[in-house]
């Protein structure tokens, strides 16, 4: 069982890390208010520890339903994943800002944001999927070691909240020239990481 824990807990960490995340939270909630930032920052962990778990149940025998492979789930994520970080490089993000009147709008708006880009494909991402996928799988159904995956996932997302919710800071010390400039740094990783996400899918197609 410790040696279960430990695997969950230095697979989570690494595939998701949290540390990594946070400038990039920075960089796509750089035009909200300080609350709405912090609702994006729960809603983001809570969708994320939500589409974790059901993977962790029920994740393989859905995929197989589909007919959906892995490869096939990284390629995907790494093409929307692209998307991002185009529009934060040419500067061409949606601007999320609307009246009074339109605060339904907005609403809305915040939802989508922290469905996509932070819940998926940036937190439940390919890789946080597929290390679910492999440690619920070496649970062989085990209630008890399933129970600690998911506890050991609740811990980590929370790490990614507590790191969000710091990021505030880091947002302010910027001001707008360091956040346009990080915004543009980062599009240029999020695009490599993109491209990483596709060719692990296509080679992991090949291969298998």
């Amino acid at each position: 069982m410790l040696d279960y824990v430990f695997s969950a807990a230095v697979t989570l960490l690494v595939v998701i890390d949290p540390i990594a995340l946070a400038p990039i939270f920075v960089a796509v909630t750089s035009d909200l208010s300080t609350s709405e930032r912090r609702l994006v920052a729960l809603r983001s962990c809570a969708i994320a520890l939500a589409i974790l778990v059901l993977f962790g149940l029920a994740g393989a025998p859905l995929l197989a339903a589909l007919g959906i492979t892995l490869p096939a789930f990284r390629i995907a994520g790494g093409l929307l994943l692209f998307t991002i970080s185009f529009e934060m490089v040419f500067a061409r993000r949606t601007e999320r800002k609307f009246d009074a009147s339109e605060a339904s709008l907005r609403e809305q708006a915040l939802r989508m944001l922290a469905v996509f880009p932070l819940a998926i494909p940036l937190m439940a991402g390919p890789g946080a999927i597929t290390a679910m996928l492999l440690l619920a799988g070496e649970a062989k159904r085990d209630p008890a070691r399933l129970a600690v995956l998911f506890v050991i996932t609740l811990l980590v997302l929370a790490s990614c909240l507590a790191v969000f919710l710091t990021a505030e800071r880091v947002n302010r010390w910027l001001g707008v020239t360091g956040n346009a400039i990080l915004s543009r740094l980062l599009g240029v990783v999020l695009a490599a990481l993109a491209v990483q996400f596709v060719m692990d899918g296509i080679r992991a197609g090949f291969l298998s």
